[in-house]
């Protein structure tokens, strides 16, 4: 049985892929901590951490800074971050009363919107393309946008967008599906046909040195076998699951993302259309897939200098974890009472990893983002992995009020790569000259996972966020009376300008210069930044 090199081409690429993001478990490994390194000294685009602790920062003294990691859940048992975990010295845990009176009860650590009372949890979600078109399908399914008001145009029009976006995202969705099923079962027809023609119980790389046969498909099943476990599986079972786990989410998009059946503020139980409602969810800020919060949080506050795995950035810092972020679209509703949870309960600033392209509620995420700026809390969000111009393609959350003007407590981050060539700029990253801040390392990051105290290499937007929310903790830190539109301004200053041509995100070969895709023009750097957040004086 011959197959056409397509098929090897995409088992390579997807099982690489894979295999480059397996867990481990390691001691600090000082090449994985690359995005704390220093160009002049290390030379590599690092932000010039371990130089600013070293030479700026060594003597002067510190408060600590509380900052809330708006996210998928955190790890509460990590080794490298239950020591920095904020506590709530006002409740009492596991009494079931709200002893500080804060509207939440055994928040000891946290806080967790996307829960019930009952403790259970929303794990999937749907996309909020889907949830509008839930909404308006019914409404204007048969109806001519000429023959509705001027008011009804406009959700019309919405509605249309909504159903476009939705249709695309399902076609592409059940597209990649049908692409790569058919190579997970070739695979699997080897592993059961290799295993009962020669009586092994496993295919590994031992077998395959001795293992012989004269039967063409035997013989390409060999071969197929062998060109999997060169990208690291110990065994075809495990290559398998491999392969399982790359088309899992997209069967997950299509069941839950996708279902305009599907309700999970039943699990909740709060009264959704309230946006202004506060009270509800639970103490569970673990919830049941804590890898994307946990990994945010080390990148932020690991603990430094205690022998493993990684140095966060802030190394006086306290997380507050903030469950929001579901596997599936976020709610407006849910991050707005996380930054009014966050502000009211200490955080100076706040990660917000995270983003959709629609925002039916902006309104509330808006009042929100208004008060935490009236308290002096700075927002750091993550600019997306679409790679695509922010100035041109809305995203949301973002600094613009509905009702006119921008957030000035509000940073927003692309990512850049260790590369000082053209692919300096993350090819996923979104970027946008009037939109888009900053740029901070994103590609390759090495950080914290849950369960078994383990670390792993994962790279996005919502990587280089943390970097620069880690920077601002260490500004807020160490200059205490520093506002957030100061350490915003600081950050933005002092970062390192480049001027050389590199790819644009989101194009193969378009070459543009990288100081053309945000607002600074640069790669954020914590050296630079203290230097000059050393001349702003205390007032």
């Amino acid at each position: 049985m011959k197959f056409p090199s397509l098929f090897l081409i995409l088992l390579v690429f997807l099982i690489s892929a894979e295999a480059q993001n397996k867990p481990v478990q390691t001691p600090v490994n000082p090449k994985l901590n690359w995005y704390n390194k220093d160009y002049t000294q290390d030379h590599v685009l690092g932000i010039s951490t371990e130089r600013a602790y070293n030479e700026l920062l060594k003597n002067r003294k510190w408060v600590p800074v509380i900052v809330a990691v708006i996210d998928g859940g955190v790890d509460s048992n990590h080794e490298d971050l239950k020591s920095v975990l904020w506590k709530n010295s006002k409740e009492i845990s596991g009494n079931g009363k709200d002893d500080d009176h804060n509207g939440y009860a055994d928040d000891i650590h946290g806080w967790n919107f996307i829960g019930g009372a009952d403790g259970k949890d929303v794990s999937h979600d749907t996309f909020e393309s889907t949830r509008i078109l839930a909404l308006l399908d019914p409404i204007y399914l048969n109806k001519s946008r000429a023959n509705l008001s001027a008011e009804e145009q406009k959700k019309y029009d919405l509605y249309l967008k909504v159903k476009k976006d939705y249709q695309k995202e399902k076609y592409q969705s059940q597209y990649e599906i049908n692409s790569f099923q058919p190579y997970y079962e070739i695979l699997d027809y080897y592993n059961s046909l290799l295993k009962r023609s020669f009586k092994v119980k496993s295919i590994d790389t031992a077998f395959l040195k001795t293992a012989q046969s004269r039967d063409e498909s035997i013989k390409q099943g060999i071969y197929l076998s062998g060109q999997l476990l060169k990208m690291g599986y110990p065994n075809l079972d495990s290559g398998l699951i491999g392969i399982k786990n790359i088309i899992i989410p997209y069967q997950d998009k299509i069941k839950y993302g996708l279902d305009t059946s599907f309700n999970t503020r039943k699990v909740v139980g709060d009264h959704y259309t309230d946006w202004k409602e506060k009270y509800y969810g639970n103490p569970d800020f673990m919830g049941p897939d804590a890898l994307h919060g946990t990994h945010v949080s080390g990148i932020i506050g690991a603990v430094r200098n205690n022998g493993k795995g990684i140095n966060g950035v802030a190394n006086h810092v306290i997380i507050m974890p903030i469950r929001a972020v579901p596997d599936g679209d976020e709610r407006d509703k849910d991050i707005a009472n996380s930054i009014l949870y966050a502000v009211d309960n200490g955080a100076k600033i706040i990660n917000m990893s995270f983003g959709k392209g629609f925002s039916p509620y902006k309104e509330a995420v808006d009042a929100a983002v208004q008060y935490a700026e009236s308290k002096g809390v700075l927002l750091v969000h993550s600019a997306g992995n679409e790679g695509a111009d922010k100035d041109t393609v809305i995203g949301y959350p973002n600094r613009e009020y509905l009702s006119g003007g921008i957030a000035q407590n509000w940073i927003e981050v692309g990512a850049s790569s260790s590369d000082t060539g053209k692919s300096m700029a993350a090819d996923f990253s979104n970027f946008g000259k009037k939109t888009v801040d900053v740029f901070a390392p994103g590609v390759d990051i090495y950080s914290t996972v849950p369960i078994g105290n383990q670390y792993k290499l994962e790279s996005g937007t919502s990587m280089a966020g943390p970097v620069v929310s880690g920077m601002a903790a260490v500004l807020k830190s160490y200059f205490p009376y520093l506002k957030p539109q100061q350490i915003r301004e600081i950050i933005m200053k002092s970062v390192v300008q480049y001027h050389n041509q590199v790819i644009r995100p989101g194009s193969k070969d378009v070459l543009v210069p990288f100081d053309s895709l945000s607002i600074s023009g640069g790669i954020v750097n914590l050296y630079r930044a203290v230097k000059l957040a050393l001349t702003y004086p205390e007032k």
